[in-house]
């Protein structure tokens, strides 16, 4: 399998029956401080909360009967644990999620009430890799990888494809980049819908690995990603994400940690929502400045709005 709008296309319809078609926000205040107008895709309205159901369904519902009878597994964070456990439950089969053990409690009481099996492990990517490869050896269950998977990015672009048809031609989509799954999946859907547009990975500047690989061209990796956005702490290790990032992004811009908690209340006040931090990092890049959007039409994926009420970090502050 590769990843190409026809890929994307057809994971949209396959997912339709199990995913949210999620509204499109716009503004006018954001928009006049701006200088832009603002489309703010809400995937944190999605089931689960997150954009990580769109990929978790794909690549659970692509899998054979024979295959999916054994199950599936696989590691995270958080919101694609709670999303695989979710489209297992779906599909009727059994899902084990491999999850660090200082993952935020919100995140595991998600997968929990998906009836996914949590098996914790310590948190850095080596202990996940080994703690599914161990499962898999085990059980002959598929690996649904949270973003080396060209399932899983086929399903996490079908955001962008709603977005397109809901908010008319753009000039730019953002979005959060982590792993890359998304970026990925979104910057092939883009490409390939509007050959014109520019895409761009918006990532903390603590945990600025695929800044880093992208300027290098080449894997960057970074031992302790130390920010609040826990859903872009991983580091961009795949063999096929960074070959699709260079190839179909233009550009990856980093921003500090203050100016993700300033964007996550801002959306709060203005539109009404509460996000988790992972998902203020786009808007973040516009609010600070250290992306100029004026004069464009812009895409913006909020990614998930899976955030823990009794400690928002503002309230810290």
């Amino acid at each position: 399998m590769s990843l190409d709008l026809a890929a994307i296309r057809a994971a949209a319809a396959r997912i339709a029956p199990h995913v949210k078609r999620t509204p499109v926000l716009t503004n006018d205040a954001l928009d006049s401080a701006a200088g832009a107008q603002l489309f703010f895709k809400c995937e944190n309205l999605q089931a689960m909360g997150a954009f990580k159901a769109r990929g978790a369904a794909n690549a659970v519902f692509a899998l054979t009967d024979a295959e999916a009878a054994r199950g599936v597994v696989t590691h995270s964070s958080g919101n694609h644990g709670a999303a695989v456990a979710r489209a297992a439950r779906l599909r009727g089969i059994s899902g084990i999620i491999v999850m660090p053990h200082n993952a935020p409690q919100t995140k595991i009481r998600n997968v929990e009430s998906y009836g996914g099996k949590i098996v914790f492990c310590e948190p850095n990517l080596t202990a996940r890799e080994a703690a599914c490869a161990e499962i898999v050896a085990q059980t002959g269950a598929a690996l649904v990888h949270p973003f080396d998977d060209y399932a899983v990015m086929a399903g996490q672009g079908t955001a962008t494809l709603e977005l397109l048809e809901q908010a008319g031609p753009l000039d730019l989509i953002l979005c959060p980049v982590g792993g890359g799954g998304l970026l990925c999946g979104t910057a092939v859907a883009a490409k390939g819908a509007r050959p014109g547009i520019r895409m761009v990975g918006i990532e903390p500047a603590a945990a600025d690995d695929v800044a880093q690989s992208f300027r290098a061209k080449s894997p960057v990796s970074i031992a302790h990603a130390d920010t609040i956005a826990d859903g872009l702490r991983t580091n961009v290790t795949g063999q096929r994400n960074l070959p699709l990032i260079l190839q179909h992004v233009d550009d990856i811009v980093t921003v500090s940690e203050d100016a993700i908690v300033t964007a996550m209340r801002t959306l709060w006040q203005n539109l009404k929502i509460v996000i988790e931090p992972s998902a203020a990092v786009p808007f973040a890049a516009i609010q600070s400045g250290a992306l100029d959007v004026g004069g464009q039409r812009v895409g913006i994926i909020l990614t998930g709005g899976n955030v823990d009420l009794d400690t928002l970090p503002w309230l810290k502050r």
